[in-house]
């Protein structure tokens, strides 16, 4: 870690060019085949590079949020497992709804609490390194899980897995930045957000697999599902040492080694000759900020632009966790006929609809990416209708089911395009302290929705959790209204950016601090090309004009 905080210090240096820092890299920069005028660089040339970042980066982020997403969510199949034997996790630890629901809970709390400040130390230290901390101890927790004996074990798991997992998800949208004009991250954390929206399908299937081992070894389904995740999760957290790259380094440089922790490996840098350059003059804002400091995290905490976005996030991650969550338990309640297969089996499409809506959406919400509000309100606007069908076709079992595929779709782009614009607006504003801080409250924050659905709604709500035919109705419209409440922050928010703008901030300027730069600092090839919307330029059906 150390190592790599020398590496960022040396490229952030005080106030001075790479070349300036480093003799000699302004000169390999020129030697290097190609290395021309950043304007001389084609926009087929720039995207060739962005692909190989691509080839790089998001596979590894996909396997890795994948794996994590399982670990995280599978206490919620473990709920239905050979229910009919009494070997699910509920009927062989005695819990209670209210034990269930806390358990769940405490989760989103410590994720919270812990997500601001575990953002903050990966943009002080190696990215990489953070990043395989956070998917190895998630893998150490996912494991222990096997060993649950009791409420209180299950409770301090959860509270724990949340502990060790938190800074993963805004994490990887800051570790985007690093590589990516924001313009071009919808997309990308698209991608692989969609793994996991697989792995609740993978999740739902591969459980009646586990189902099958029931006693298999003396261990009931669930703890070989435990088990299994859990150590392929450690066995990635050391993988990604090796996989992901650290941050770039301008051309020329060479990345320092630490004598203190010289025995972490090195991975491959990111692009290397002709590509380095290239990327360079794209994204020169990623190569020349300063160290942060405490006055400017305390500008990006006073900015307004913070709280529509954490509202946003707070009603659409609250329905799709509480969906992940209880989908199964609601499936279950459509049709009391269903057995524990059909409803594991059930509930992965609704996950197959939300991954088709992230290929869809992201990408067209990339190239128009001054109305990210329209794409995000419109697809809240879906899971309304889909979570309405749920609660009031009661004489309609499959038009319920219908519903839950609907909100499925709907949940789809909502996140990443929430993420996406926490991007484009923090770091304009704030650099990269800004999009550190700022992906990290929205995400923590904004979790406080999850903290809602899982522990006041469906079965934490007795009351609404009662059988018949309006079986969670009041939980649902509970949904129903968060959801307004999202839209109406992405709207308040677009009528204010509108309104007062989203210009540098001049305190951050007159601080010094890491976004005190030069005025044309953000006009690289990316900002110059954000000044306009691609719109379906360069597509395969006009010739990629």
């Amino acid at each position: 870690m150390a190592g790599a905080e020398s590496g960022a210090e040396a490229l952030r240096g005080d106030d001075k060019l790479p070349h300036e820092t480093q003799g000699g890299s302004i000169d390999a920069e020129r030697n290097l085949p190609g290395s021309q005028d950043q304007d001389d660089f084609s926009v087929e040339r720039v995207e060739r590079v962005y692909r190989k970042l691509d080839f790089r980066i998001i596979p590894a982020f996909w396997v890795l949020y994948f794996l994590c997403s399982a670990i995280r969510s599978n206490i919620g199949i473990a709920q239905t497992m050979n229910a009919s034997v009494k070997h699910d996790l509920v009927s062989v630890l005695h819990l209670t709804s209210k034990d269930t629901s806390t358990a769940l809970a405490l989760f989103y709390v410590s994720y919270v609490i812990f997500d601001f400040p575990s953002n903050l130390v990966m943009s002080k230290l190696s990215p990489r390194v953070w990043m395989a901390r956070i998917v190895f101890a998630v893998g150490v927790v996912g494991t222990c899980f096997t060993a649950v004996q009791d409420a209180w074990s299950v409770k301090f798991l959860r509270f724990l897995l949340g502990v060790v997992i938190a800074g993963m998800w805004p994490g990887m949208s800051y570790y985007l930045t690093l590589f990516y004009p924001p313009s071009r991250t919808g997309k990308r954390i698209g991608m692989y957000f969609s793994a996991a929206q697989i792995s609740a399908a993978v999740t739902g299937l591969v459980s009646a697999g586990f189902q099958k081992m029931d006693g298999l070894g003396g261990l009931v389904g669930f703890r070989w599902m435990f088990l299994v995740y859990g150590l392929l999760g450690c066995i990635l957290g050391v993988s990604l040492l090796w996989w992901l790259p650290d941050r770039p380094l301008a051309p020329g440089q060479e990345r320092p080694r630490s004598r203190w922790f010289g025995w972490i490996p090195q991975s491959p840098e990111a692009l290397t000759g002709e590509d380095a350059v290239v990327h360079y003059h794209d994204l020169r804002r990623v190569y020349h900020v300063r160290p942060w400091n405490v006055r400017d995290l305390l500008y990006v905490l006073i900015d307004w632009r913070l709280w529509p976005l954490v509202l946003m996030y707070f009603g659409v991650v609250g329905v799709g966790i509480g969906t992940q969550l209880y989908g199964n338990i609601i499936i279950a309640s459509i049709n009391p006929g269903f057995s524990d297969i059909e409803v594991s089996l059930l509930f992965a499409p609704i996950w197959i609809m939300d991954f088709c809506a992230i290929l869809l959406v992201t990408p067209i919400s990339d190239r128009f990416h001054r109305h990210r509000a329209v794409f995000f309100s419109a697809a809240v606007c879906i899971q309304i209708t889909g979570l309405l069908t749920v609660t009031f076709a009661l004489n309609n079992p499959w038009a319920r089911y219908g519903g839950l595929l609907m909100v499925g779709f709907g949940l789809g782009p909502t996140v990443p395009i929430c993420m996406t614009w926490s991007n484009e607006i923090f770091q304009r504003r704030h650099g990269e302290v800004g999009v550190a801080a700022a992906s990290a409250l929205v995400s923590g924050l904004g979790n406080l929705g999850s903290i809602t659905t899982t522990y006041a709604l469906y079965t934490g709500w007795p009351e609404d959790a009662a059988k018949g035919p309006y079986q969670y109705r009041r939980s649902n419209l509970t949904m129903v209204g968060i959801l307004c409440v999202s839209i109406v922050s992405s709207i308040v928010m677009t009528i204010l950016l509108k309104i007062f703008g989203n210009n540098r901030s001049h305190k951050i300027i007159a601080s010094s601090g890491s976004s005190a730069v030069d005025a044309d600092e953000f006009q690289d090839g990316a900002a110059r090309r954000e000044q306009q919307q691609r719109g379906f330029t360069r597509m395969w059906w006009n010739g990629r004009k």
